[in-house]
């Protein structure tokens, strides 16, 4: 059996996910949080986050990473929402490869295998600093 490279699956995912991820974040941003203009900076920036993820830009990744904690902290939004948002994402995409592309045993493979690597990559970016004793 050859192997699958799942730099195939990468490119795909970098043509046609964008628009998906973007409507996917602005539903769970607005359905978290009451204002739309919030929910539209932090749907920006988040899909900013899944576009170096998905381009293998991990230093960009990282910082952007790192600014959307941030940004989710300055809302009252935790990790835990991060991460439901973030699988959110996951299971569209996952979705939308299974529904696509199951005729095609390689590129779905190729699929499988980038999202498997995306999945790994999306760790928490920190755990919450502990708040210091009035």
């Amino acid at each position: 059996m050859p192997t699958t490279d799942p730099s195939e699956g990468f490119s795909g995912l970098q043509q046609w996910s964008e628009p998906l991820i973007f409507d996917r974040l602005f539903s769970a941003y607005a359905r978290l949080l009451s204002d739309d203009h919030l929910a539209r900076a932090l749907t920006r920036l988040h899909a900013r986050v899944w576009r170096a993820l998905i381009g293998g830009d991990m230093s960009n990744f990282e910082t952007l990473r790192e600014a959307l904690v941030s940004a989710l902290e300055h809302c009252s939004l935790t990790l835990n929402h991060l991460a439901e948002v973030d699988a959110e994402i996951m299971i569209e995409l996952l979705d939308v490869v299974i529904s696509r592309y199951n005729r095609s045993h390689r590129t779905a493979r190729a699929y499988h295998l980038a999202l498997m690597q995306l999945a790994g990559r999306l760790a928490p970016a920190r755990a919450a600093a502990p708040r210091a004793a009035a």
